[in-house]
């Protein structure tokens, strides 16, 4: 991304996007310069106008926060019977010891 980002600096200033300019500026922030890489950026540039490029990107902003779904009736219904499936666990785990006590006391 940062020789995505050097070869803008160089077009916003004015310079010609290439091979040297790139490596110059990556030098400067301090980055390690793959050259593969900054050759590969810069015949991948070739022919095309930056400027045009940046105006009918389409910029549709920052995105919209997703409204909260709400849950599927089906899935609403499994909810509920899984809720319920729990209820009678736990009534039958109570039984079950309350049949323990009853045979304490005869």
């Amino acid at each position: 991304m940062e020789y995505v980002y050097a070869a803008l600096i160089l077009n916003a200033t004015g310079k010609e996007v290439t091979e040297e300019g790139v490596t110059s500026v990556l030098n400067a922030a301090g980055a390690t310069v793959n050259e593969v890489r900054a050759k590969a950026l810069i015949a991948a540039l070739e022919g095309i106008d930056i400027e045009e490029a940046i105006s009918t990107a389409a910029f549709a902003g920052a995105p919209a926060a997703a409204a909260p779904v709400a849950p599927a009736p089906a899935e609403k219904k499994e909810e509920a019977e899984a809720e319920e499936e729990k209820e009678k666990e736990k009534e039958e785990e109570e039984e079950t010891g309350m049949e323990g006590l009853g045979a304490l006391f005869g």
